[in-house]
C-alpha cells in the first residue's frame, strides 16, 4: 500500500492501528514533526495531506492511501528555506522551536486556503475577497499553540509572506 510522503513513494504500516504521527516519527524517522500533546489539541503535528493540514496524532496512516504526505522536511532545507522558514528565522518566531514545524505546516496550508478565498470564522464578508487581517489570521492558526508566547513574532513572520516581503 503505497503512500507519497514528501515526494518519495512509501509503504504503509503493517499495523493498521499506527498513527500519520507515529509513522513518520518512527518508521520513516521525520522527526520535524512533533508529538506534543497526542490529543489534536497543540498543533505540534500538523503535516499537509493532499495540500489540507490536518493533526496527525488524530489520523490512521492506513487511511492515506494514495495521499501525498508534506512534513516540514519537504517544505525546505537548511540551505534552501522556504519563504515562512526564512520569515520564522527573521522575525524569531520560535522561541524553543517545538511547536515550530506544525505552526510552518499549518501556515503554509492557511496561506493557501486565504489565497483559494475559503473564509474561517473571522470573516467578516463571506461573499468577497479574504483579506488577511490579523484577526483573521490568528483565527487561522488558533489550532496551533506556542507554550513559549512567540505568537507576535509568529504573527508578523506569516504576515510578511502572505505580503510577499518574504517571498
Amino acid at each position: 500500500m503505497p503512500i507519497t510522503i514528501n515526494d518519495e513513494t512509501r509503504d504503509l504500516p503493517h499495523d493498521p492501528r499506527t498513527t500519520l504521527l507515529d509513522f513518520l516519527r518512527q518508521h520513516l524517522h521525520l522527526t520535524g514533526t512533533k508529538k506534543g500533546c497526542d490529543h489534536g489539541q497543540c498543533g505540534a503535528c500538523t503535516v499537509l495531506v493532499n495540500g489540507v493540514r490536518i493533526n496527525s496524532c488524530l489520523s490512521l496512516a492506513v487511511t492515506h492511501e494514495g495521499d501525498s504526505v508534506t512534513t516540514i522536511e519537504g517544505l525546505g532545507t537548511p540551505t534552501e528555506p522556504s519563504a515562512l522558514q526564512r520569515a520564522f528565522v527573521e522575525h524569531d518566531g520560535y522561541q524553543c522551536g517545538y511547536c515550530t514545524p506544525g505552526q510552518i505546516c499549518s501556515a503554509t496550508a492557511m496561506l493557501q486556503e486565504v489565497a483559494a478565498g475559503w473564509p474561517s470564522d473571522a470573516t467578516d464578508d463571506l461573499e468577497g475577497d479574504v483579506s488577511l487581517t490579523g484577526e483573521e489570521l490568528r483565527e487561522r492558526m488558533s489550532g496551533n499553540l506556542c507554550r513559549c508566547g512567540a505568537y507576535s513574532n509568529i504573527v508578523a513572520a506569516i504576515s510578511d509572506v502572505a505580503e510577499g516581503e518574504t517571498a
